[in-house]
Formats: structure tokens, sequence, C-alpha cells
């Protein structure tokens, strides 16, 4: 039990606020407007995983913001064989894509419920790997923000999970200890391990029952953090 914690970090994306979903929400206004002629549930099949994967590059610094948001698509237009496309209309899709996404605002089940629970005996906070303009939008638009007391960006701290330095950041944001602190995300890699690396306790996440070697607690569901706090 984790009652004796006084600062609870969320990540945002994939843990309160529903990517997947509001991102379909985009894409399909998207492709609406222009017309395109793709079916909308197989570009999702492919661009899911391929999404993942450019985050995982943009995590290790391997490449920049305006190579993710581009090549993503690219990718994913190259493998359907959409060959009708041109540069300059991925580049466009991409960036209607960026402002599309936060005015889509659908959150977790429980998402709201989890955060009243919680919210008159801790200090909530935010951290993300997101971008920074487009996480603020999120928050303020899909009624979270009055919940949490500091928001730590990837963009502004310099460095993205699992680098420690940006738990350091955060930490040092909230004026919070070690000791009373935990991290609560939906990525091994970036939330649990990263968190875990740093020091600091952590509860995962497990929206699809993942199996793992991670010891960390987890729960499956959002209200399931109740039995922890």
């Amino acid at each position: 039990m984790f009652q004796h914690k006084k600062h609870l970090f969320f990540d945002l994306d994939h843990t309160l606020w529903d990517f997947e979903k509001n991102s379909a929400l985009a894409y399909e206004r998207i492709f609406e407007e222009r017309k395109l002629l793709l079916h909308l549930p197989k570009f999702l099949e492919v661009y899911i995983p391929t999404n993942l994967k450019y985050w995982k590059l943009y995590r290790e610094e391997k490449i920049s913001q305006e190579d993710l948001r581009f090549h993503r698509l690219k990718e994913v237009f190259d493998a359907l064989d959409f060959t009708s496309i041109t540069k300059n209309e991925v580049m466009e899709i991409a960036h209607d894509y960026i402002a599309y996404l936060p005015t889509f605002n659908y959150l977790y089940e429980g998402a709201m419920e989890i955060l009243e629970y919680l919210q008159p005996n801790y200090h909530l906070h935010i951290i993300t790997n997101g971008f920074a303009e487009v996480q603020h939008r999120k928050i303020q638009q899909s009624g979270l923000e009055h919940y949490f007391k500091t928001v730590t960006n990837s963009e502004t701290a310099g460095v993205k999970k699992p680098n420690p330095q940006i738990f350091q950041t955060a930490l040092q944001l909230a004026q919070a200890n070690l000791s009373e602190s935990i991290m609560i995300g939906d990525s091994l890699e970036a939330d649990i391990e990263g968190a875990q690396n740093f020091g600091l306790d952590t509860i995962y996440f497990n929206e699809f029952q993942i199996p793992h070697q991670n010891p960390t607690p987890q729960v499956f569901h959002l209200l399931e953090l109740k039995e922890w706090f």
C-alpha cells in the first residue's frame, strides 16, 4: 500500500488521456476533409505500431520532432501503396493532425473518478514526453487541468522519459522528496523502468494485461488504484 505517499506523478497519453481513440478521431476528420480514398481502420492498423516505433526513436534522441511527425505518416502511406500523395500533402496532414488531436478529449474510463478520489489526500502531477503545446491543450480542454499541481514536459525539461533527469526535474518542480513520490504510467520502458532507475516507486497501468517480468505493482483499470491509496 502507498498511503504514505504525498506526490503522485501520472503519465498523460495512454494512461489518463485515451490517445488511440482521440488519434483515430483526428485522422477521421482529416480523411473526410481531404477526401482521402483510404480505409481508416486499415490505415490505423498500420499507423499505431508505426507511431509507437517512431516515438521510441524520439525518446532515444535518434530522430527530431519534425522527423517523427513526417516519417511516421510517410512510412504508413508507403506501406499501404498510397502513392498518389505528395510529400507536401504528407507534411500538411502531419500539421493538421497536431492541430486537431487536442480537440478530441476522451479520457480512460475511471480517470475523472480516480482523480477526484485521490486529489483530497495527495498532490497530483504529470510527467509527459508529448509536445508541450499539444499536451497543454489536451490537459486544459479535457478538464484535467485543475487536478494537477505541476506538469513536467520533456520539451521544457530538455530530456525525455526514461532519462532520469526528467524525473529529477519533476520532483524539483513539485518540491517533492523521492521517498514520498510515486510514478504511475503505461510504458514499462519510459514510465516504469525509467522511474525505477531514478529510485522512484512505480505502479504500472497495464491496460492490455501484457505479460512482463517487472516486479512493480500493476493495475488493469484506473479505479484499481484505490486498492493502493
